[in-house]
């Protein structure tokens, strides 16, 4: 039998590395692990008295996961066939490793990797590295596989405990120890040393960032500058009040389309991901086609907003800037875009306009948002009991205001693989510095928002699901979406873990007019912003019906290569009027885009600390 063979990437094997080193390469090794140990009690000890997650452990389980695994526990004890079988797969899927490991042995045939955490060529070369890799597989799936065993559990509960499984079993991967993570250990010997003793100094440097927190910092921010080299299409603020600006798009085209585009982002995020880069800016291209093209700008929350409702941002949000486009276009109506939770800010207050027969918006579009959240993903767990009192008590504790910290490591925790144990690896194991990345800095640039929308939209839209029941009230009035007849297009992504696309088309289902869905590939931003030059990625349309359910939707629909935004402009344009001589944003005095309330960042904005 012979030796696997080592890897072809040119990087050396761990054993060949490990044997090459002489006496003094590991003098030098023990003697920054001293350094090392000295920086991580350090850490540890800043942890402690800050005000993170270790140092509040004695605050118990606040997210209620404990719980939920002890229910499945509950549940699976009273129900032995459900847990024998599963511990009947578990010990089929040991026999199995065992016996593949031996055919792999023999055969000397790598397996394709398409785990990319896995990716190291050592895990294929190295039986022992081999081995932890698949016994991982093993242990995980059963453990994952406990909660969907549990039959006749609250929904709520059985969800939780799904979610806070996963968490843990890519918590407990072999890549996210350094004895288990090869590529780490390679580094480690290569670099004397060094590569830890960089990451700890970084993880030291997150924790100060994040007072006592671990605030992983996935970009180096300091190239980016706003209106010099992100969000640079030019532009007007054109009307501000305590909650919007509202920026006006400079005209590329002598003649534009007569009815303006008015853009509602979310307020959890800032606009100018749909302005990012000159190459991807949806704002720029939608300018070209000869749109005149307003975006509101939301206000971060702070003392003066920190108050403010739902309604607030109907009538200072919605209608305000409806209102305010309308006179500097000159025109008598215009159709809208909601993105995210904007969509759905949007849709309730659509819903309003058709009970009081306002009739200033004529076509919406909306990007990734739903107003049906029955089917809402993982983010539930953060809007049932335990979940949304962990979220009020954040509030709370921070003067009435949901920090956008709290929301940037919701976010995060949403895809852990990518957005925290990625950043661990590269940052705190293997020493590498974050690079600068356009679009990382935009998602670390959040905004605070206010209590009490934030409460009601967790409350009312998630947990209650009253928008979608015609039980949700706005401005003192019951609202139903059904009233909504405008010709409405619904976006979604085939990857979105916010806002699921089975979420998205059971909204479109709630529309009284005309609703157009179209599925775009990739996820929350990227399959929203996605730039038809890019060339990148796919979408699905499929005209008609809507259909019982988005998989029958989906096994129908006719894919096509490429951005789904020149769907979208053949669907928009016939929506958009007659061409006029193009309106120029006048000066206001208020300043050019983008703006004053995009360049107020969260350290601009001190909360009360609990």
């Amino acid at each position: 039998m012979s030796s696997a063979k080592p890897p072809t990437t040119g990087q050396e094997p761990l054993a060949a590395l490990m044997a090459a080193q002489d006496p003094m390469r590991w003098q030098i090794l023990m003697t920054t692990l001293a350094l090392a140990n000295t920086e991580s009690q350090a850490l540890m000890s800043e942890i402690m008295t800050g005000s993170g997650p270790l140092a509040t452990v004695t605050k118990g389980d606040p997210m209620g996961a404990s719980e939920a695994f002890r229910q499945v526990g509950i549940n699976l004890a009273t129900n032995p066939q459900a847990l024998m079988q599963a511990n009947l797969e578990l010990m089929q899927g040991w026999m199995k490793l065992w016996q593949e490991m031996v055919s792999e042995t023999l055969s000397q045939e790598p397996q394709q990797e398409k785990d990319k955490r896995f990716a190291d060529p050592e895990w294929q070369a190295n039986p022992a590295f081999k081995f932890i890799r698949k016994a991982y597989d093993v242990n995980s799936k059963w453990m994952n596989s406990l909660a969907d065993r549990a039959a006749g559990m609250d929904p709520a509960v059985q969800l939780r405990a799904r979610f806070f499984m996963q968490l843990l079993t890519e918590s407990l991967s072999p890549t996210n120890f350094l004895g288990t993570n090869p590529q780490a250990l390679r580094t480690f010997i290569e670099s004397g040393g060094e590569s830890v003793l960089a990451g700890l100094r970084m993880a030291r440097e997150d924790v100060r960032k994040g007072n006592g927190k671990l605030y992983i910092s996935q970009t180096d921010e300091t190239p980016f500058e706003l209106g010099v080299n992100v969000a640079t299409a030019p532009g007007e603020v054109v009307f501000r009040n305590d909650l919007i600006e509202l920026i006006q798009y400079k005209p590329t085209q002598e003649m534009a389309y007569s009815k303006p585009l008015v853009i509602f982002p979310p307020w959890i995020n800032k606009f100018y991901i749909l302005d990012l880069r000159e190459e991807n800016s949806m704002i720029r291209w939608l300018v070209d086609k000869g749109l005149t093209v307003f975006v509101v700008s939301w206000r971060s929350a702070d003392k003066v907003t920190k108050d403010y409702d739902w309604d607030d941002y109907v009538k200072k949000g919605v209608y305000a800037a409806v209102e305010a486009a309308l006179q500097a276009s000159g025109a008598k109506q215009l159709n809208a875009v909601g993105y995210c939770i904007g969509g759905t800010l949007l849709t309730s207050t659509l819903a309003h306009m058709a009970a009081t027969s306002y009739d200033k918006i004529s076509a919406a579009t909306f990007f990734a948002s739903q107003s049906d959240f029955e089917l809402a993903g993982d983010l539930k767990v953060f809007t049932d009991g335990p979940g949304r009192d962990y979220v009020y008590g954040l509030i709370d504790e921070h003067g009435g205001i949901m920090p956008g910290k709290e929301m940037y490591e919701t976010f995060n925790w949403l895809r852990p693989i990518d957005l925290v144990w990625r950043y661990v690896v590269d940052m705190y194991m293997l020493g590498k510095p974050p690079r600068p990345f356009d679009l990382l800095y935009w998602n670390a640039d959040q905004t605070n928002i206010p209590g009490p929308i934030h409460r009601r939209y967790l409350k009312n839209c998630y947990s209650e699901n009253q928008l979608a029941r015609g039980e949700y009230t706005v401005l003192g009035q019951k609202v139903s979406i059904g009233d909504i007849r405008i010709p409405v297009m619904l976006q979604a992504s085939k990857d979105d873990h916010i806002v699921p696309y089975e979420s998205v088309f059971r909204s479109a289902k709630l529309y009284g007019g005309d609703a157009s869905f179209v599925l775009s590939g990739s996820g929350h931003i990227a399959g929203v912003v996605n730039h038809p030059d890019a060339k990148k990625y796919q979408h699905w349309t499929n005209p008609g019906k809507l259909g019982a359910s988005a998989n029958e939707w989906l096994e129908t629909a006719t894919e096509t290569g490429g951005s789904w935004w020149p769907t979208w402009w053949d669907w928009l344009r016939p929506k958009s009027g007659r061409k006029v001589k193009a309106v120029e944003p006048k000066d206001m005095g208020l300043g050019a885009a983008p703006g004053s309330y995009a360049r107020v960042r969260l350290s601009d904005i001190p909360l009360p600390q609990g």
